[in-house]
């Protein structure tokens, strides 16, 4: 009932114009005939719980049924967030603020929330960090982010300025791990871990690196790209964007991309765990890293995790999140 549920509010938010460019964009791609894709995305859409972008991302159209049925859809997602995570409690995790006070071993980084009364505590802090990074309590998308250097001339105005950007949380700015930065050193490259944990022991169910491509994040929204790595934090694939272009190598820094090795990954991992546990009643969790020279550090956490999987082009194994998925949770 909840997947027809989920499923009629799918159809009724549904963008017409958007599916038949996708449609359009892959019957050139494919060679494939309009109406046979069509007709193939609605029964992918019935069967698997996959949307056209599912369709398209995962490569449907090239896959048998028996491998469809490995891929993580997003009506699948929601199915596993719905089951597994309380709604009342993403508060915890989506208001940084809160998020940051919560989970302050884990972010180990200094921070302030900033409003009309603490100017000087403003000062107190940029005095001890002279660059910092400003983000807006519930942001999303790596939006309302920015870095900025504070002094004595531009304090009052860079406060100012925050206050008005709706940007009230400032945090220390992370140096990250001198090896990452090789690969690109305008964005902190994050690892997105997936945890899940089943009220005694907690689990990482799928890794992804993300990598900076030009801009001051490493959100896929803005611009950036994301690749996978094994248990040993070895990327095993080649770095793909949101217009799908493939990277064996950085396109700015030139530096090869499969094969890395995230330094203090198995740290990372053990971080993660730890910190799922202060969450008992969200127990899916996507968890943003950055590595620095000396340790692992949360960024944030995401109650509600997007789906991230390899395209089956880039890999010999057409296989799924859901097998590994399934050894820790039921998928509906």
């Amino acid at each position: 009932m909840k997947k027809i549920k989920y499923m009629l509010k799918c159809i009724k938010n549904l963008n017409i114009k958007n599916m038949f460019n996708i449609i359009d964009k892959l019957s050139k791609k494919t060679h494939k005939n309009k109406f046979i894709l069509t007709i193939d995305i609605i029964y992918c859409a019935l069967r698997y719980g996959a949307g056209y972008y599912d369709y398209q991302e995962f490569e449907f159209y090239n896959l048998t049924n028996k491998e469809r049925k490995t891929y993580l859809t997003r009506v699948k997602n929601n199915n596993i967030i719905k089951t597994y995570n309380n709604r009342n409690d993403f508060y915890n995790l989506d208001d940084k603020g809160i998020f940051n006070e919560t989970y302050k071993d884990f972010i180990k980084r200094d921070f302030l929330i900033i409003n009309d009364d603490n100017y000087d505590e403003f000062l107190k802090f940029t005095s001890k960090h002279k660059k910092i990074i400003a983000k807006i309590i519930n942001g999303e998308g790596g939006k309302g982010i920015s870095v900025l250097e504070v002094n004595k001339e531009n304090a009052e105005s860079s406060f100012k300025e925050l206050l008005n950007n709706k940007q009230t949380l400032i945090e220390e700015v992370i140096v990250q791990n001198k090896e990452i930065s090789r690969l690109y050193s305008g964005s902190v490259n994050t690892l997105r871990l997936f945890t899940f944990f089943d009220g005694e022991n907690a689990y990482v169910l799928n890794s992804v690196f993300k990598i900076g491509n030009g801009g001051v994040t490493d959100n896929f929204s803005s611009g950036s790209m994301y690749t996978f790595t094994d248990e040993n934090g070895v990327v095993i694939v080649p770095a793909i964007d949101q217009n799908d272009n493939i990277y064996e190598v950085h396109p700015i820094t030139k530096e090869k991309i499969v094969g890395f090795k995230v330094p203090l990954y198995d740290e990372a991992c053990r971080l993660v765990c730890d910190a799922a546990k202060l969450s008992p009643t969200i127990k899916y969790i996507g968890w943003d890293v950055a590595i620095t020279d000396d340790s692992p550090v949360i960024i944030e956490g995401n109650s509600y995790p997007g789906v991230f999987q390899i395209k089956p082009s880039l890999t010999d194994n057409h296989v799924g999140l859901i097998p590994k998925y399934q050894k820790y949770m039921n998928i509906k």
